[in-house]
């Protein structure tokens, strides 16, 4: 099948990047990004690049150079549905705040509404994509629902999960490490793995695209979020008993890095980690093994969310604890919100527990990050549910210049690890504090000796 218009459901932080890098690299398809969501297609579709609802370095300039030659952005979904020859699903699944599996299952019905959509206006045979992180055997559904419409359309259901990591996801994307599609082992669905292949190979090396069958395809996507996040639970685990020891988490790292069999990637010890992703796949990885009795499975993954849990706790502990066992009525400043640096995502940040924390103990808190904004602040804390909107809004003050932000402040606290950081003149930041001046690095990415020498009372994760 020779495809010439590919329709994507969802303008998210995966939608709209790989749809954009697939135009881009494949002007002969037509691509069209469809949401519901009539005020992020008009972002999406602003002439000024710097508005569009998703920061990634690079990402502006590939919407623009595709953007009206063969990528559109649009709230026509079923138009979009009936045109296409491959149908991305890229909507949310969120963990369930409701019925069985809250808390830990993947809610799955923004899936189901797209496929009930899809077959309602399919008029001929369709490739239907999950492009969503779903959980194992997902595409069995999406299958039933599909092959039950009454109208003779024939679907072929493969799983195409992404590997991005925010902060990097367009290169990611030009220069993946792999691309895996799963599908049936029929004819029919090896045929439509082949076509989706024949898409990236565009610009992917075919020995870079891996098929395996649909299942395999979509345990894969847990399992790798699973053991990054297990890598930074482990790290994690050990910057506390380095903290008590005398021991320097980061010597360590690089200690068990050099070995070839270990690697030194994500080995970074930090508050923890947080994103869209980690936390609710491995959560739905322990529901899922629960549902088929394995407890012991169940008990080793959530003990990875226990530990970076316990990491966001500890940090905001100790805070309080040097600054003399209260925090009440100071001014913490926090240096980045979002979740990691070079992404405006704050989802899961470990800036949302601790600013939570902090407020509980009364303390004012000051927020300099360059890609969030205060609108975005006050949402991640009202959506803790913890009081009421108008005392998150008293207690968290926003600017838009991390030196205005830190002045008269007690302390700081390093969230995000921002590059511009470390360029910054600490020695006026330090002059323009409360003394003593304490900074908590929780990124572990200033230059102790340096802090030092300026005069600031330093602390860092694992040091």
């Amino acid at each position: 099948m020779k495809i010439t218009k590919i329709c994507c459901i969802g303008a998210g932080y995966v939608g709209g990047p790989t749809m954009a890098v697939i135009a881009q690299k494949c002007p002969h398809i037509q691509v069209k990004v469809v949401d519901l969501n009539a005020e992020r297609i008009a972002a999406w579709n602003d002439e000024d690049l710097n508005n569009i609802p998703i920061y990634e370095p690079g990402l502006d300039a590939i919407v623009g150079e595709a953007r009206g030659r063969n990528l559109f952005f649009s709230t026509e979904v079923e138009k979009a549905i009936d045109e296409a020859q491959i149908i991305f699903i890229s909507v949310n699944t969120p963990t369930k705040t409701y019925g069985k599996g809250k808390g830990m299952a993947a809610d799955l019905k923004y899936i189901e509404l797209c496929a009930r959509q899809i077959a309602k206006i399919a008029k001929d045979d369709k490739i239907v994509v999950e492009k969503s992180t779903l959980p194992v055997r997902t595409a069995e559904a999406i299958k039933s629902i599909l092959d039950n419409t009454g109208n003779g359309v024939q679907f072929q259901i493969l799983s195409n999960p992404e590997f991005l990591a925010e902060g990097t996801a367009v290169s990611d994307l030009l220069n993946p490490d792999r691309i895996l599609i799963g599908g049936d082992t029929t004819a029919e669905g090896q045929e439509a793995i082949q076509t989706l292949v024949d898409v990236y190979a565009n610009w992917v090396p075919t020995d870079k695209i891996l098929t395996t069958n649909v299942w395999s395809s979509e345990l894969s996507k847990l399992t790798a979020n699973a053991f990054l996040a297990q890598r930074i639970s482990s790290i994690n685990a050990m910057s506390e008993l380095c903290e008590k020891t005398g021991a320097d988490v980061n010597e360590v790292a690089k200690a068990i890095g050099m070995d070839s069999r270990i690697g030194p990637k994500f080995l970074k010890a930090s508050v923890g980690f947080g994103g869209s992703c980690f936390q609710k796949d491995i959560l739905n990885l322990v529901y899922i093994a629960k549902s088929y009795g394995l407890n012991e499975v169940a008990d080793y993954w959530e003990q990875v969310i226990i530990m970076n849990d316990h990491q966001k706790r500890r940090f905001s502990s100790n805070i309080v604890q040097t600054l003399y066992n209260t925090v009440s009525d100071k001014k913490i400043t926090f240096l980045g919100w979002a979740f990691k640096k070079d992404t405006n995502d704050t989802r899961e940040s470990a800036a949302i527990y601790v600013a939570d924390d902090l407020i509980n103990e009364n303390a004012k808190i000051a927020v300099y990050d360059p890609k969030v904004s205060r609108k975005k602040i006050l949402a991640d804390l009202d959506y803790l549910e913890s009081r009421k909107a108008e005392d998150n809004a008293n207690a968290i003050l926003s600017f838009e210049d991390p030196y205005e932000a830190s002045k008269g402040a007690h302390a700081i606290a390093v969230l995000t690890e921002w590059d511009e950081f470390v360029q910054y003149d600490w020695q006026r930041i330090y002059d323009s504090m409360q003394k003593p001046a304490f900074v908590f690095d929780g990124r572990n990415i200033l230059n102790r000796a340096e802090m030092e020498s300026i005069g600031f009372v330093y602390q860092a994760i694992g040091s």
